[in-house]
């Protein structure tokens, strides 16, 4: 059956790749596009939020994660007392607070 169809034999072309240097300058490539794509602006969110929560004080209004506004009234190390409402106070975690709003907008609301 030879005659009807030629045989096909392997070459001893080149070789098969390209070696291990090409994959890891991809993977390197990889890892700087992540640290400058996530990790970096996730780090400059982060020190963002903790100057924001130092510099909360007493009188200063906020909104919460939970959407909550209010006036702060107290300040502990990892708590604060917030008024909600005319003689209605919370205690709430330092972490929870999302934005220090200007004075005065929680009366225009």
């Amino acid at each position: 059956m030879d005659f009807l169809i030629s045989p096909a034999f392997a070459q001893g072309g080149a070789g098969a790749g390209g070696g291990i240097m090409p994959t890891l300058i991809m993977v390197g490539l990889f890892f700087v596009f992540m640290y400058f794509m996530i990790i970096r602006p996730q780090m400059k969110r982060a020190k963002e939020h903790k100057k924001l929560l130092e510099s909360l004080d007493k009188g200063s209004e906020i909104v919460t994660s939970g959407g909550l506004a209010g006036k702060i009234r107290q300040v502990g190390e990892n708590f604060l007392v917030v008024e909600v409402a005319d003689g209605v106070e919370i205690r709430i975690q330092k972490n929870a607070v999302t934005s220090v709003v200007p004075k005065g907008t929680l009366e225009s609301l």
